[in-house]
């Protein structure tokens, strides 16, 4: 087979895995004529870094031949697909041409699981080593760990890549042993847990170093960088019965004991000759996307998972999960925008994190009005039923008719923002 052909298969094999953002690590570039490759430009990409940066990765499997029966998985070892497998040199060689080419700046590379996963993993990492040291490739690698690969193994990946990842799967073990018994959910975590403790290493060792120099003692040995850019994870949406309150739990110990940059979340969709076991229909996209929604207010809004949920223990597909709770919420609101400390603001739906800060280095000179709203740029038809200004109070009959208009208004932008979510995936899974 040749390369080209390969080349087909082994990236549409690798569409399903999410998790390969290119952000956090180290700046690395090759201006001054020495090296190949960058971690900071931008060509035909796919991926995006928080400052809004396009960040090509080349996304490939090594193989999609696999020893394991993922029962939600297309590449799963019953599974009657076309099989291929790239050498060590062929992903090589197609990361620098690709990257000469200026169509990428980095490579994304999981594999299925050949003969045992110390194996696979050493060959993975193979491509990661003959980058850096053979060709001294100086941009984003991002390597998917095998779970049980030994220590010393992902010790050397760390050493490679900006990022390593290995995906949980599924939001709880019970539907992990249900639907991929031949994957261990306390093996998967405890390669996670390696990954922390080797970054957690590395970065006491900066810690002594600074130390040392700040005392003029012995000069301390900085150990070589770890995984830079951290570590990510994946949990599939949708293929077992846990509700969305389940899998933001599970997000939520995976940010804290683990220390990962982000969970992923991949709606499931059906795949050929599925299981009885598995659901008939795709998860609905938006469940997917008000799942990051909800990921983000965790991480940087000050909310906790178990208050974003409904009752029923699932997020609202109808509006944002944001709005949702300052509907079930109304006693905490309105809310003074020239009073209110800034965890307070944060939950006001409409102002970002950005909007906050300026509301309040602004408020720290006089107090803040509807005008200088508009000024700050804050979408005044979303913030304004929620806030008191010294010109702005929302009335209490008007108050609810307006935030009625705004669910309402949401519902219909939010089904419109639905079609067009299906329609732009079925538009992309029909390019090879």
């Amino acid at each position: 087979m040749d390369t080209k052909r390969k080349l087909i298969i082994l990236a549409d094999a690798a569409k399903y895995d999410a998790s390969c953002a290119s952000s956090g690590t180290s700046k690395r570039n090759s201006v001054g004529g020495t090296g190949v490759g960058s971690t900071e430009g931008a060509g035909i990409c796919h991926s995006y870094a928080p400052d809004g940066r396009c960040i090509s990765l080349l996304k490939i499997l090594l193989t999609n031949w696999c020893i394991y029966d993922c029962l939600y998985c297309v590449n799963r070892e019953s599974s009657n697909v076309d099989r291929a497998r790239f050498t060590v040199d062929e992903v090589v060689r197609l990361t620098l041409d690709f990257y000469r080419r200026n169509v990428i700046e980095g490579l994304f590379l999981s594999s299925g699981i050949i003969r045992t996963p110390d194996y696979t993993m050493e060959q993975v990492i193979e491509v990661a080593r003959s980058l850096r040291e053979d060709h001294d490739f100086r941009g984003y690698i991002h390597l998917k760990t095998i779970p049980d690969a030994s220590d010393e193994l992902v010790l050397k990946a760390g050493r490679y890549a900006d990022r390593l990842s290995v995906n949980i799967e599924l939001p709880t073990a019970e539907a992990l042993q249900a639907l991929a018994p031949e994957k261990e959910s306390g093996a998967i975590k405890r390669s996670m847990a390696r990954i922390k403790l080797q970054q957690d290493d590395y970065a006491d060792g900066r810690r002594s170093k600074a130390r040392s120099m700040a005392a003029a003692g012995p000069k301390i040995v900085k150990p070589p960088k770890f995984a830079p850019a951290g570590q990510s994870t994946q949990m599939i949406v949708g293929a077992d019965a846990s509700d969305d309150r389940q899998i933001l739990q599970t997000s939520s110990t995976l940010y804290g004991a683990y220390g990962l940059k982000r969970v992923y979340y991949s709606a499931f969709s059906p795949i050929p000759d599925a299981s009885a076991r598995l659901p008939l229909r795709a998860a609905p996209l938006m469940r997917e996307h008000r799942l990051y929604q909800a990921d983000w207010l965790m991480r940087f809004y000050g909310f906790a998972e178990d208050e974003i949920c409904t009752d029923g223990g699932m997020l609202s597909l109808d509006v944002d999960p944001k709005l949702a709770w300052a509907l079930a919420n109304p006693a905490q609101f309105p809310v003074d925008l020239n009073r209110a400390p800034k965890d307070r603001l944060l939950r006001v739906p409409g102002l970002g994190i950005r909007s906050v800060d300026r509301i309040v280095s602004a408020r720290r000179l006089r107090s803040v009005r509807r005008d200088d709203l508009d000024r700050l740029r804050v979408p005044l038809g979303k913030v304004l039923p929620f806030v008191v200004l010294p010109d702005h109070r929302p009335a209490g009959a008007d108050h609810t008719a307006l935030v009625t208009r705004i669910a309402h208004k949401a519902k219909a932008n939010q089904r419109a923002e639905n079609d067009s979510l299906q329609g732009d995936l079925f538009a992309g899974i029909a390019v090879p």
